[in-house]
């Protein structure tokens, strides 16, 4: 396997990241997006995984990463969605899977409800706010009982991706997300989608999974005992997995 870089590409003037893990040619690259304060190179230990059966792009978010940010940018979720979507169609990415985590998979939903051309399958990994959402001061909270959760080796990565982001940038998307109106969205997902969450993560409910995979047309839950909401990198082999069953399953079926 190839070593990963990093891809820049100007849209609309901003400087926009992603890392690139290379893969065997032939299947769809597939793109991971980050949670909320997160950056690509969090994403490292899953891209690998990943990286085995298809090329991998690790997007940077807006002021998050290496990609750059403007001081109100971005507003809020749908400001996330509308960035992602000029950087696929500025690459020419169209019809490939898609796996959001945390906020992330809010953006993911968001992008398949508004840009169903896009993606072609989602995997949500502990995908926040959907379809409750929680205040700030609760969120805060339940990451606080989290973090002792998550692998050590982590911590750095996730400490200097926070930093780079900013508090307020923070600040703001979260609140965002009591308005923003992902669940009515769901139900406008045309292509396949899986769940996951892990039964030790205090940030998503249970019910969440069983709710939104009702809500999806063509949903389905995967529970992984003990895991915690960075899932990305404490259980990466098994999300790498299940993300190739569901993709070719979805492969299978366009057949």
């Amino acid at each position: 396997m190839k070593g990963s870089y990093s891809h820049f590409v100007r849209v609309r003037g901003v400087l926009r990241h992603a890392r690139v893990y290379p893969g065997p040619s032939g299947p769809d690259p597939l793109i991971v997006l980050p949670g909320l304060g997160c950056a690509s190179w969090m994403y490292r230990r899953l891209a690998r995984q990943l990286a085995q059966e298809r090329t991998v792009w690790v997007y940077d978010h807006p002021g998050m990463g290496l990609s750059q940010g403007r001081p109100h940018v971005p507003r809020g979720i749908e400001d996330l969605t509308d960035h992602l979507a000029e950087w696929m169609n500025v690459r020419g990415m169209r019809g490939l899977p898609m796996l959001g985590h945390s906020l992330g998979g809010e953006v993911a939903i968001d992008l398949a409800a508004r840009f169903p051309h896009l993606p072609s399958a989602l995997i949500l990994c502990a995908p926040t706010g959907i379809p409750e959402n929680p205040s700030v001061v609760a969120q805060l909270a339940r990451l606080m009982l989290d973090l002792p959760r998550e692998r050590l080796g982590l911590l750095p990565f996730a400490l200097s991706s926070y930093v780079r982001t900013g508090p307020l940038r923070m600040l703001r998307l979260a609140q965002n997300q009591s308005v923003h109106a992902t669940g009515p969205l769901i139900g406008l997902v045309k292509c396949p989608a899986l769940v996951i969450d892990g039964t030790a993560d205090p940030v998503i409910r249970a019910w969440t999974l069983d709710l939104m995979c009702e809500q999806l047309p063509d949903g389905r839950a995967l529970e992984l005992p003990g895991g915690t909401h960075a899932l990305m990198d404490s259980r990466p082999a098994e999300i790498a997995a299940a993300t190739s069953e569901l993709l070719r399953l979805e492969v299978g079926s366009r057949k």
